[in-house]
């Protein structure tokens, strides 16, 4: 079994960008929360989380990512659960979101990226200042952080079986739990 150890280090293997690194580490806490609440592998839901884009830096086209990601991740060990994991984060895959980590990976992605820029907009750029309702607030301007897909945030809470602002309020307590590594 590949260890939290083992991901960290393919990820800084293939990526050098500060930001996508950071991503992967809010994405791995946000994965570890739910983990938690729905009695997932606490270290396989955050591995995924962590790597779920280790591959883009280097692979950024639809046509590559996360599919050259997928057979890095195979020649270097880690399981099915693993790569099947991180295929479910995009869409563009098709791949079946059959599993609660499947579908966590997705409700997660794109919102915390999405909080990360909420953040980034405040006078103070602290993320302990940010809140659920400033977060659907800034959800409702299009013109703010429009590479986001709001309509991927509303379905992943959907597919959790929770509402939007549970989702945003899980995300962010996360996220908060870590601002220190996050820069935030």
């Amino acid at each position: 079994m590949k260890t939290r150890s083992d991901a960290w280090e393919l990820l800084n293997k293939y990526t050098k960008n500060q930001n996508l690194i950071k991503h992967g580490l809010a994405v791995e806490v946000a994965m570890r929360l739910y983990a938690r609440k729905f009695q997932g592998d606490e270290d396989v839901w955050g591995i995924v989380g962590l790597l779920h884009d280790f591959d883009y830096e280097k692979y950024p086209t639809l046509e590559e990512h996360p599919y050259k990601g997928q057979e890095i991740l195979e020649a270097e060990g880690f399981s099915e659960e693993i790569r099947r994991g991180i295929m479910a984060h995009a869409p563009h895959t098709e791949t079946p979101r059959e599993t609660m980590m499947h579908k966590a990976i997705f409700a997660v992605d794109e919102l915390s990226g999405f909080i990360v820029a909420v953040t980034l907009i405040r006078p103070t750029k602290k993320i302990a200042d940010v809140d659920i309702q400033s977060v659907l607030k800034k959800m409702k301007q299009k013109g703010f952080a429009r590479g986001v897909s709001r309509e991927d945030i509303m379905q992943g809470a959907q597919e959790l079986g929770i509402s939007l602002e549970e989702h945003i309020a899980n995300v962010l307590e996360a996220l908060q739990g870590v601002a220190g590594e996050l820069g935030l």
